[in-house]
């Protein structure tokens, strides 16, 4: 089973991204797919979290994801005030929204960081909402690229089947560019190299 967890704050989309991942492996062919937010006091612009769980199994865990194999960090600001590490697990992937490069994060431990410009990419395709960056979607490519779990291809149907027609064309293209333009340390696919 490979466990992600999605870190962002209200209004960035996390459980929305959650949600596509889960429905892309299901059309990937994945038999166990669950998607959860993790709801408390949040409002726009405060801390959350959603978990994404993919299994080649029917999956009969529920409870909260404890350690994850990927964590998805939508907004780099939270690494002050959430202690994401704490739910890594050993080797994970750690893929970062930001215009710094990897190496420039000072996260000690067995960990593989990859970072991509989501704001700049969704920027680029004109992806806003209330003047925001949409930047889940970007993160949906750099997901597929680093992990090999998901094609583009079921990402886009996975978008098809919550967008509009126009706004799944701008999204893909996103997620395209991010696919393309995520720098990875330590190489890609949930395995670290030997």
């Amino acid at each position: 089973m490979h466990e992600t967890i999605w870190h962002g704050r209200g209004g960035q989309g996390v459980v929305i991204a959650a949600q596509t991942l889960a429905e892309a492996a299901y059309l990937e062919g994945f038999k166990g797919v669950t998607s959860a937010p993790t709801f408390g006091p949040e409002r726009r612009g405060a801390p959350l979290t959603a978990s994404t769980r993919i299994s080649k199994e029917p999956i009969r865990i529920f409870s909260q994801i404890e350690y994850a194999d990927v964590i998805v960090v939508l907004d780099e600001t939270i690494f002050g005030v959430v202690d994401i590490l704490s739910q890594a697990k050993q080797g994970a992937l750690i893929l970062i929204n930001s215009q710094l490069p990897p190496d420039k994060f000072d996260i000690a431990g067995p960990y593989r960081i990859a970072t991509v410009d989501a704001v700049g990419i969704a920027m680029k395709h004109y992806l806003t909402k209330e003047g925001a960056p949409v930047i889940n979607t970007p993160l949906l490519g750099a997901f597929s690229r680093i992990t090999g779990l998901v094609s583009l291809d079921n990402v886009e149907k996975a978008l098809k089947k919550k967008l509009s027609t126009e706004t799944v064309m701008r999204n893909f293209a996103a997620v395209k560019m991010a696919y393309s333009e995520t720098v990875v340390n330590g190489g890609v696919g949930l395995n670290p190299p030997a």
